[in-house]
């Protein structure tokens, strides 16, 4: 592959979200649920890892599969937004208290205002206001200045993607995934994680760092952190042995970096929730995912 030539389209079709079990509690821009076919099938053409590190964290989706379907020892993601960090804590050490309160919750515009004005401390109070703030802002966005859903779906309003009972029975499997030891959570820098002595061989990375490179650099206005060096990153994963599977959106900068590093790439042609086509990049070291 060159820079200038087309890249091949996968072997494994994007997902129809509807066919694939939604396991994250949290509506996250750019969320993955489309890609748990070709997470799966990465991760069955080799060794179960020990580990599979996911350092930008964000909903979570391929780290919850990975622990649910047993794709790996243990999951563990990384998220350095302190608000949505707040959150997984909750979800994962003290999630009843966290169901209680989604239970008792009254999704009107009064209270979701008074939530979103309010800055709690607490781990269960705070990650409780990123969850609520999540599922009723456009697109789920917890960048400061978003606005609140307003038709909703079926034009239920602002309260129309908030499902108590099917959000307390996804953080319930979350936590058993958890206390069954196959899942955990770790406040911190993604890049650091990377960088570290915990690369061994035996484990394995999902790498989905925010999509600042070229382009419309959709993560900018997304994500209250998506600052990335990109050429750092690349360098990074192609200094070491660790099998990964990374994802971005095109852009010259990003094909660059693939032919420069020698990395694999496939297109994986795709709708996004305004109907419109987009094209994803699943990037590997060697050969998982092309035709031929």
């Amino acid at each position: 592959m060159t820079p200038e030539s087309p890249l091949p389209t996968s072997s494994i079709p994007a997902s129809n979200v509807s066919s694939v079990p939604q396991r994250s509690p949290l509506r996250y821009p750019g969320g993955k649920t489309w890609l748990v076919p070709h997470i799966r099938t990465w991760l069955g053409h080799r060794p179960k890892p020990a580990v599979l590190y996911e350092p930008f964290g964000g909903g979570g989706t391929v780290s919850l599969t990975a622990a649910a379907e047993d794709l790996a020892g243990i999951s563990e993601f990384w998220e350095i937004d302190t608000d949505v960090a707040a959150f997984w804590r909750a979800a994962l050490d003290h999630t009843d208290e966290l169901c209680l309160k989604i239970e008792r919750f009254d999704a009107t515009i009064q209270n979701i205002k008074k939530l979103n004005a309010d800055s709690p401390t607490h781990d269960v109070d705070r990650g409780f206001r990123t969850l609520v703030l999540n599922r009723t802002r456009r697109g789920g966005i917890l960048a400061s200045g978003t606005s609140f859903i307003r038709a909703g779906e079926d034009g239920k309003g602002i309260a129309s993607r908030w499902y108590p009972e099917t959000l307390i029975s996804r953080l319930r499997k979350i936590a058993d995934c958890a206390k069954n030891q196959k899942l955990r959570f770790v406040e911190g820098d993604g890049m650091e994680l990377l960088m570290s002595s915990s690369m061994t061989n035996d484990i394995a990375v999902f790498v989905d760092p925010p999509y600042t490179a070229g382009g419309k650099r959709p993560g900018t206005r997304l994500y209250s952190h998506h600052k990335i060096n990109h050429e750092r990153l690349f360098s990074i994963l192609a200094n070491t042995n660790v099998d990964f599977l990374m994802t971005y959106n095109t852009s010259p900068d990003i094909l660059d970096l693939i032919h420069r590093h020698r990395f694999k790439a496939v297109r994986v042609d795709m709708k996004n929730t305004h109907h419109a086509r987009v094209e994803e990049l699943v990037v590997t070291p060697g050969q998982v995912f092309h035709n031929s």
